[in-house]
């Protein structure tokens, strides 16, 4: 993302967009909790065109192949860098447009009950590609998984958990103060999912279906993404015949005070249109798609 100088009201991860609609910079002032604000979208994705494309990826690799998590999220990093109102966020009843773009998962360090979970955080640029995406969430993952490899968050949330109860209580506090104003350490949050541009996980991983996901009033992130399992489902045609197709759910929760509406259903097009031509991701994200149907009334005025 193109850095911006700082002004007066701008914080260190976001620029106050000072110039939208009275609307847009109101809103904020009658609904000022982000968890109050979600908007969730459901959408069922075809996975026949990725199948394909991951075959002849995967070609010959015996290591870190590429995978349908991959796909969806260079597609969504593509989407942001396209669509920038989606990288917004509202804190302290402002509207502030994001200074860099970022995705944060979790990473399950080992398939067992006891084993932990690591936070990992990565940033991208209008530059980022799905081979660059996929060698730096493979180097992520690699490192989350080594033995007594810790996040610099859950190592934050150990230090304070010694404390006593009350004492935590008073610094919690304070912390959701300075959050509101853009002023918590930065040591403490760089690597803190809650500050992510995009917050993705992966239950089709652990065979579960996509399901809702709120938000939170901690930090800044207003989209969570929650890709479901692959499964079966039945495509009808014009003969009347019927057949199954493998698909995947998406399942998408958004702060409604960044954006609207249209703004949400052409980003929701251009994400669908991605993971239907796969062999896009291969481009910079900040190069443009004609993804909008030519015949449809509703977009003829706006080919953006």
């Amino acid at each position: 993302m193109k850095k911006q100088k700082i002004r007066r009201g701008d914080r260190r991860d976001g620029v106050w967009l000072r110039e939208e609609p009275a609307l847009n910079r109101f809103m904020p002032y009658v609904y000022p909790n982000r968890a109050d604000n979600e908007a969730y979208i459901n959408e069922e994705i075809d996975l026949r065109p990725i199948e394909d494309y991951l075959a002849k990826k995967n070609e010959g690799r015996s290591e870190d192949p590429y995978t349908y998590f991959q796909i969806i999220c260079a597609a969504l990093i593509k989407a942001f860098v396209l669509r920038p109102k989606m990288n917004r966020f509202i804190s302290g009843n402002r509207l502030y447009q994001r200074r860099e773009l970022s995705v944060a998962f979790v990473v399950k360090k080992k398939f067992s009950d006891r084993a932990q979970e690591g936070l990992a955080f990565r940033r991208f640029d209008a530059e980022a590609t799905l081979d660059k995406l996929h060698e730096s969430l493979c180097e992520e993952i690699r490192a989350q998984r080594e033995e007594g490899g810790i996040d610099n968050t859950t190592h934050f949330m150990e230090l304070l958990l010694k404390l006593p109860r009350f004492v935590l209580q008073q610094i919690m506090k304070v912390l959701f103060y300075l959050d509101k104003k853009g002023k918590v350490p930065y040591e403490l949050v760089k690597a803190d999912p809650n500050y992510a541009s995009i917050f993705l996980t992966n239950l089709g991983s652990i065979d579960l279906n996509c399901g809702y996901h709120h938000l939170s009033n901690w930090g800044t992130c207003s989209c969570f993404v929650v890709i479901g399992k692959r499964h079966l489902a039945p495509e009808c045609h014009p003969d009347g015949s019927v057949t199954v197709r493998p698909v995947l759910n998406i399942g998408v929760t958004l702060d409604e005070r960044i954006a609207d509406g249209y703004y949400y259903s052409k980003t929701m097009r251009l994400v669908k249109h991605l993971l239907a031509h796969p062999e896009l991701l291969e481009r910079p994200a900040g190069e443009k798609v004609d993804y909008l149907p030519s015949d449809d009334r509703r977009f003829s005025l706006d080919r953006d």
